[in-house]
């Protein structure tokens, strides 16, 4: 935050105001009678302010109190007995807006309640091809509600602020006064930096001590209704959210209902976040607390809307010797985590990337990756790529996966046999079949381990696509936008959980998915051995082939075409590797010799193994005196 400087413009610029406004009150000097007049209404203002501290009353004035720019004698008289000390402020404001741009944001800031009017993001446009707007249009308000010694409440949003641009460099100067006095007022600084979607921000007042009621709350009230930008109002919605951080650090989201309120302590930002834009109050000293509400607008879907989400938060503001000096910075701007990670302020937490260690995937793996493709490559292409390095780098876990279930299809007639010699004793049977599994040194643990190993990935791109930015607005084949769904037709009527149109990519991603496993269910079949309930569990591993490509068709019809994408790539691949692994490289002949050499190794006990068969010995000898007492 830069230091605050008064320079000769500056002071140049003092004078002239003083000057023109001393200037106007000559020209308006009032006559006998309007001096008649004045008199009665100040005996009037007396009488009525006696009567409030007789009541013990403080009177809340609202906008329609507020007349703008007047300079007549009794207007000043009527405002000074609604406002008190900020009946100047009226007196010599303007309705007029201040319009400032950078080659970033073109901003607009109300005089009345000096904060902004409008936010344009010059470089993106909506799904329309229409320019995005943060705040147009009254769906923003910033008011800070507090009371004055001669009791009243009053909020900065009905009043009138005086604007002072100035520039110094590559940074535009915006100073908002709410004014006492021209030695005393209330100051929203703004300073707008070239190449910045971060806006230095301060809330100062001088001269105000013996005006602001110390021993009443300021309030600081933010308020946001987020414009629709994207062509699916479900999908933007679900990563339209309010973020904080609190507490050194930690973060939080609002959830996803109809109305989320949650409250925290030392808060150091709040942000609106747009799934792709994002609006952030950050401050340099927290906030002691924090009261935050979501409340969702969109009560149907098939309905076109405007607005998403309603958005508020609440903080106090403290005073230091009187005065309000707090600084804090605006951030309008996208939500890419590129952007947002090189202010070092821990805003890439905005960005849904996954908690832990999936988290720690995409933000040091797959980001740098995609952006390294993407620098020399259409994006669509950059997909398939990054799919086909992270499928070869995870081959290796699906080869010990499906070695794992040859081993287990070779062992299955001797496993049989074991059941079937001790079918009237199931623990007999599972003490022999695990001393045959350790023996051949294969186990069906060997090939759940691989797929666990894959869990993390698969769940990190999940969470990747839908954040990555870059694919915003990006076309690849048949797609406009590879962050929203592909269309190929338009339907007449709306089926549920699917939509009105037809996507293409999820289509291709479910059949790839139904082949894939296809595939894989009877190599798994195979190498289980038979045992009583088995025809049932063949017939939801077959029903479950079936139900999740078609889950995979509902679910993905309405998410990013780029995501669809990656999983039609990622199981094409898949598929090949295993007719690959199954035609080429794996030999069941090899794998049984290599049984039975294993067979005749003294093969010493794990302590799992052993701690599965004390457990196990235990459990029959339980059993058996069970079996006594009842005899």
């Amino acid at each position: 935050m830069e230091e605050k400087k008064l320079d000769i413009n500056s002071i140049i610029g003092f004078l002239l105001i003083f000057g023109i406004l001393m200037y106007m009150l000559w020209q308006n000097q009032p006559t006998p009678e309007e001096l008649e007049a004045q008199e009665k209404a100040k005996q009037e203002q007396v009488e009525a302010e006696n009567k409030a501290k007789t009541q013990q009353e403080t009177k809340v004035t609202t906008a329609e109190d507020y007349t703008v720019g007047t300079t007549d004698s009794l207007q000043l008289v009527k405002l000074k007995s609604k406002l008190g000390a900020f009946a100047y402020s009226a007196a010599t404001a303007s309705k007029e807006e201040t319009v400032v741009e950078s080659d970033l944001l073109a901003l607009k800031f109300n005089n009345k309640g000096g904060y902004l009017s409008e936010v344009k993001l010059k470089k993106h446009t909506d799904f329309r091809d229409s320019p995005i707007y943060i705040i147009k249009d009254n769906n923003a308000s910033f008011n800070i509600n507090f009371g004055t010694t001669d009791s009243r409440i009053l909020n900065t949003k009905d009043l009138y602020f005086q604007p002072t641009v100035t520039k110094n460099g590559n940074t535009t100067v915006i100073s908002m006064k709410l004014k006492v006095s021209e030695a005393k007022f209330l100051e929203y600084r703004y300073e707008l930096k070239e190449g910045d979607y971060m806006m230095d921000f301060t809330i100062r007042s001088q001269g105000l001590s013996d005006v602001i009621n110390s021993s009443q709350p300021i309030n600081l009230d933010w308020k946001l209704k987020t414009y629709r930008h994207a062509k699916s109002i479900s999908y933007e919605n679900r990563y339209t959210e309010v973020v904080f951080e609190y507490e050194d650090g930690k973060d939080d989201y609002l959830g996803q209902g109809d109305l989320s309120e949650d409250t925290a302590e030392d808060i150091t930002y709040v942000a609106f976040k747009q799934h792709f834009f994002t609006s952030i109050l950050l401050t340099d000293t927290s906030f002691k607390t924090g009261t935050f509400e979501s409340r969702n607008l969109v009560q149907n879907e098939d309905v076109d809307t405007i607005y998403n989400k309603a958005f508020s938060v609440k903080l106090p503001l403290e005073l230091t010797g009187g005065e309000i000096n707090k600084s804090m910075d605006w951030y309008y701007g996208p939500s890419d985590f590129k952007i947002l990670n090189k202010y070092d302020r821990n805003l890439d937490e905005i960005v849904p990337l996954g908690w832990g260690i999936f988290g720690w995937i995409n933000k040091y793996l797959f980001i740098p990756l995609f952006a390294f493709l993407g620098d020399f490559m259409p994006y669509g292409i950059a997909i398939i790529v990054m799919t086909i390095l992270i499928k070869l780098l995870l081959s290796f876990v699906q080869y010990k996966q499906f070695l794992s279930q040859a081993k287990m299809k070779i062992l299955k007639p001797e496993l049989d046999a074991i059941r079937a010699k001790h079918k009237d004793n199931k623990m007999k049977a599972q003490q022999e079949t695990l001393a045959l599994q350790t023996k051949a040194g294969a186990s069906p643990m060997a090939g759940c381990l691989p797929a666990l190993v894959q869990l993390p990935v698969f769940y990190a791109l999940f969470q990747f696509f839908p954040s990555a930015f870059d694919l915003r607005q990006k076309s690849f084949l048949w797609v406009e936008d590879l962050s929203s769904y592909d269309t190929i037709a338009e339907l007449p009527f709306k089926i549920p959980f699917y939509g009105d149109h037809v996507s293409l990519f999820p289509i291709l991603a479910s059949i790839a998915i139904f082949f894939y496993m296809r595939l894989t269910t009877g190599d798994q079949m195979a190498s289980q051995p038979t045992q009583e309930g088995m025809p049932d569990m063949a017939k939801m591993m077959k029903y479950m082939m079936y139900f999740s490509p078609i889950m995979m068709l509902f679910f993905f019809n309405n998410y990013a075409s780029g995501l669809s994408l990656y999983y039609f790539i990622s199981n094409v691949i898949s598929i090949g590797i295993i007719l690959v692994i199954k035609n080429y490289i794996l030999d069941e002949d090899k794998i049984h010799a290599q049984i039975q050499e294993n067979k005749k190794k003294p093969k010493k006990e794990s302590r799992f193994q052993q701690k599965m068969k004390e457990m196990m010995e235990q459990a029959e000898k339980q059993k058996q005196v069970q079996q006594k007492r009842k005899k």
